[in-house]
């Protein structure tokens, strides 16, 4: 049976072909036109080779007077903050070198009758630069702030050469959709820059709020910690959520998943949450607040921090120790400064039997007295508190109101007052002795007869 050939592949048309290239070449030629007249002339290599050479002036200049400026700022003795942004301006020194020479080398080619438009842009880049350089050293410097300095300049240098418009719509156009809601890259840099500028507010605006609130009479530090804690996370979900919401996201749409992520929160930050719990209750209750002076496990010192997570305690041989705020809850503490900083002390002392007791007390008040940490109210006191076997049992009791500044080292300074008294009063301090006394010897007189005929015999012996 007769069957056709299959038909071969259609070739490309020519025709349209052509018609394109042709439709290109337009384009072609005006872009190398473009070039040739715009980029490629006299004038602007004339400018390309005075911004080479001001380039490589001002980097020398900037490394021959950053030294100098910063050498002259370390003879601001006693101002910190000065000296330092000092020593900041004057690493812009190559900058301003830079900019200087550009508006004289524009000024100059304007004077020779040409329009110096590549001078022009890179000054006003260069002035742009400068200005948020100069901004960002007298502020505080961080990586937000230097990031934010960059953003700024980048921004400015595209509104200068006139990309901006034409860069705002390329991220625009860069574009998917979730849902029924349109995500370009717009709107997720729009959304970064608006959550880190109210999130930057929103800790500047709480820090400025701490600050006023020390300085309220009256305000116990558990209060002002808990006030500033609930203000500074109030003020950062606010600005989150102010963030989301100015760039379209609609929480209505993540209600559904913000259970299981809350469940998922419950499971696997059990202890973070129970210690930030815990420590909003310590604020609370009062128990547990800065400057106490507390004693838990084989910690003891002075609270200098009391976190959301847990609490800083600073001891006197320099180890801070971050104790988790459920463990304060948990665990047995002994607060030495609870109701009240006064601790009692007390510091035994042993004396023979052959001194004079009541001198012995009086020596040891007379001790406690001179020292100036121990209180006159409550005041000292001495007991006879028992009959040892090799001494009379003596006890000091004293009082001081500054346990932080130690209690080990008030009682040694007591005890050497004690030992140097004692001594000069001929109170003796007793060791331990034991007498041995022997009821019934049978036989021994015979044995040590014994040993003593042996010994001479020895003795008598001639020495080989």
């Amino acid at each position: 049976m007769y069957q056709p050939a299959p038909e071969s592949p259609a070739a490309p048309d020519l025709p349209d072909l052509a018609e394109a290239a042709a439709d290109a070449k337009p384009l072609v030629e005006n872009a190398l036109a473009w070039l040739r007249d715009e980029v490629l002339t006299v004038d602007v290599a004339i400018e390309a080779g005075l911004l080479a050479l001001i380039a490589v002036i001002a980097i020398l200049a900037g490394r021959r007077l950053a030294p100098v400026i910063a050498s002259a700022a370390m003879r601001l003795a006693g101002r910190s903050w000065l000296r330092t942004r000092v020593e900041r301006i004057g690493a812009l020194a190559g900058p301003i070198m830079a900019l200087v020479l550009t508006w004289g080398a524009g000024t100059a080619v304007r004077a020779a009758g040409r329009d110096p438009v590549l001078l022009t842009i890179a000054g006003s880049l260069l002035i742009a630069w400068v200005l948020i350089r100069l901004i960002t050293a007298l502020t505080r410097q961080t990586g937000l702030t230097q990031l934010a300095g960059l953003v700024i300049w980048a921004v400015a240098a595209l509104a200068i050469v006139g990309w901006l418009e034409a860069f705002i719509q390329a991220l625009d156009a860069a574009a998917f959709t979730a849902g029924g809601m349109r995500i370009s890259l717009l709107t997720i840099v729009n959304g970064i820059l608006l959550i880190s500028l109210l999130l930057w507010a929103a800790i500047t605006l709480a820090r400025v709020l701490e600050t006023q609130l020390g300085r309220v009479d009256g305000v116990t530090p558990a209060a002002r910690v808990l006030v500033g804690k609930v203000v500074r996370i109030a003020l950062l979900t606010i600005a989150v959520l102010v963030g989301l919401t100015s760039i379209g996201i609609d929480f209505t749409a993540v209600a559904v998943f913000s259970g299981a992520i809350g469940v998922g929160i419950g499971f696997g930050l059990q202890k973070v949450v129970s210690n930030l719990i815990s420590g909003m209750i310590l604020l609370l209750d009062r128990s547990i607040k800065p400057g106490d002076v507390i004693e838990i496990g084989e910690a003891y010192g002075w609270i200098s921090k009391l976190g959301a997570r847990y609490a800083a305690i600073v001891t006197r041989d320099g180890k801070e120790y971050l104790i988790p705020n459920e463990d304060l809850i948990t665990q047995q503490v002994v607060n030495w400064s609870f109701s009240d900083r006064a601790v009692r002390l007390k510091i035994g002392v042993g004396v023979s039997y052959q001194s004079d007791v009541r001198k012995a007390l009086d020596l040891m008040m007379e001790a406690a007295q001179e020292n100036d940490r121990v209180l006159k109210a409550p005041p000292p006191a001495t007991r006879l508190i028992g009959f040892g076997d090799n001494a009379v049992d003596l006890e000091l009791r004293i009082w001081v109101n500054d346990p932080e500044a130690g209690v080990v080292n008030v009682a040694s300074d007591i005890r050497l007052a004690i030992w140097d008294k004692f001594h000069a009063e001929g109170i003796e301090f007793p060791f331990p002795q034991r007498d041995l006394h022997i009821t019934a010897a049978d036989g021994l007189r015979d044995t040590m007869r014994d040993v003593i005929k042996e010994m001479r015999d020895d003795s008598a012996a001639p020495h080989s």
